[in-house]
């Protein structure tokens, strides 16, 4: 029996935040969005975009939306192997094994962007697929290990931490790229350097690297694998222990109705944060450089948004400080709808940056302190939790990128972020709010 709450393994755990979130910050929200946009598209001799219309494998499709179906797909694929490879790694005894492989994936697909130029846009959005891939698929089997290495009464803080030490790690990493980007002089590069996009593509590089690198702290503290022989009747034990988890989780009424309010609430969230860069950039025309320091304010703000949830939940129950954030999750659509300004639209990603790192955490440690006492299936049951998720980024920037297509508008896909917090909240209404579920 692995014993829980040692400080170095809890420790640890966190680093694997530290780790991964890179990903989230430098590839799906600041750096390679806003190279993406400026390599799919012409522009005249005064900077103006003409054209931004991609040729994906035959498929006219505009570069906004190329890149919100890309995160669709990516995600669905994942939501199609998860119930397969989580009741094998728990089956197999080979959890970590699985988190290394999805973390190795992530990070070379994200090296790989080294070589992103306009000459090769249908390989590096196949390689953005599977650094969402990796990213996600990894998370699953991460998230998994909290309920082994940790007691429940530490699972909110312990989550808080680990959002907390992502943000700080990515905004470390995001921080030396922009000066390589911005003041590539420093590094012994030269202005020519940047403007072509050769900088930006050592920031894509920097970023399997640290991934890769970091995650070995956790891969060697955490409780090792126990492997079993990959048999072709593993895989039916796999299939087994999903069916098994399924029926446990269909009567298990709390976590059946926890999990449908997150499907929605969780919608609104993963949508804004994929899709805020190019609302930013293509609606607003925000310069740059204000965009990406207002991205940065949005990763240090999350991090007391993280422990406002944890606190929260202490003095209400988890319920009560999820509802309070996805009612000011709420009010973020309806004000970008109506935003026209720079100024309005930093006043949102402030509120944004409060309550991001808040409702993450705090939903990942709600669903923790669901799992039935002696359950041995977490990478199972987590594996649920992350079914939810990406078929909640799937729908979601499915439905954005569909609603901005058919209307030409994007503000009218932000309406429809509001309607997925409304629906999640009265939702999660049902779910008692109590410190432990137990």
């Amino acid at each position: 029996m692995f014993e829980k709450n040692q400080k170095k393994v809890l420790n640890a755990w966190t680093m694997y935040d530290w780790a991964n979130s890179v990903h989230n910050l430098v590839i799906t929200t600041v750096v390679f969005p806003m190279y993406f946009l400026a390599t799919t598209s012409i522009k005249d001799a005064d900077g103006k975009v003409i054209n931004d219309i991609v040729d994906f494998f035959g498929f006219k499709v505009q570069n906004s939306v190329l890149y919100s179906y890309t995160i669709s797909v990516a995600t669905l694929l994942l939501v199609i192997l998860n119930p397969i490879l989580t009741p094998l790694a728990d089956s197999s005894g080979r959890r970590k094994f699985f988190m290394k492989l999805f973390c190795y994936l992530g990070a070379a697909s994200c090296a790989y962007f080294y070589f992103f130029t306009r000459e090769n846009v249908n390989s590096a959005v196949i390689a953005f697929g599977l650094s969402i891939m990796g990213w996600g698929g990894s998370i699953v089997f991460y998230n998994s290990f909290l309920p082994e290495i940790a007691t429940e009464d530490r699972f909110d803080n312990l989550s808080a931490k680990g959002f907390t030490m992502g943000y700080i790690g990515s905004v470390i990493l995001l921080v030396c790229n922009l000066l390589l980007i911005m003041k590539p002089t420093m590094f012994g590069l030269t202005q020519a350097d940047s403007d072509s996009g050769f900088t930006a593509r050592i920031s894509f590089l920097t970023v399997g690297i640290w991934w890769a690198l970091f995650a070995q702290i956790p891969f060697y503290f955490l409780p090792k694998d126990n492997p079993k022989s990959f048999k072709t009747g593993r895989l039916t034990t796999g299939f087994g222990e999903l069916k098994k988890v399924l029926t446990e989780v269909r009567q298990n009424k709390l976590i059946t109705k926890f999990l449908l309010a997150f499907f929605f609430y969780d919608m609104g969230v993963m949508t804004v944060i994929y899709v805020a860069t190019i609302f930013a950039d293509k609606e607003l025309h925000i310069e740059k450089s204000g965009l990406i320091t207002t991205l940065l304010l949005i990763q240090l703000i999350a991090i007391p948004g993280s422990y406002l949830a944890s606190w929260l939940s202490s003095k209400l129950g988890n319920t009560k400080g999820l509802l309070i954030f996805i009612f000011i999750w709420s009010l973020m659509p309806l004000a970008a709808y109506f935003t026209t300004t720079q100024n309005e639209f930093y006043v949102i990603a402030a509120v944004v940056g409060l309550v991001m790192g808040g409702i993450q955490s705090l939903s990942r440690s709600t669903f923790a302190k669901l799992l039935p006492d002696d359950t041995t299936d977490t990478a199972s049951y987590f594996g649920f939790y992350d079914i939810i998720e990406k078929i909640a980024i799937t729908l979601g920037t499915l439905i954005f990128g569909l609603v901005g297509q058919i209307t030409g508008n994007m503000r009218n896909s932000v309406l429809t972020i509001l309607v997925f917090f409304v629906v999640g909240f009265i939702l999660l209404m049902r779910v008692p709010s109590k410190k432990v579920y137990h």
